[in-house]
């Protein structure tokens, strides 16, 4: 089961995050999501876990909990086809004349 982890704090890592979830089942992996220009934490990540019951119960125990400061977000993550965009495709900008 792939989870997602929402409102993180920026120095959270991913050892952190194996820690975290491990006390509901086996994971198998945890990525904290890095900004390529800067190379900092965007503030989510996405861990994997072996069994889907042992993921819901991380998700029913952590959605909400604080983590370093901040109430942490868990979910089961959408795949990335079924996300919700904006109201307009990204290549579709008005141009600017200047």
């Amino acid at each position: 089961m792939n989870i997602y982890v929402g409102n993180l704090s920026f120095r959270a890592t991913d050892e952190e995050l194996i820690n975290l979830f491990s006390e509901f089942g086996e994971v198998v992996s945890a990525k904290v999501i890095m900004d390529r220009e800067s190379g900092r934490s965007r503030g989510f990540a996405f861990v994997e876990m072996a069994n889907a019951d042992d993921g819901k119960a991380a998700i029913e125990a952590l959605d909400g909990q604080e983590h370093q400061g901040r109430n942490l977000r868990v979910n089961e993550a959408q795949p990335r086809g079924d996300r919700p965009r904006g109201d307009r495709p990204r290549g579709d900008r008005p141009r600017r004349d200047y």
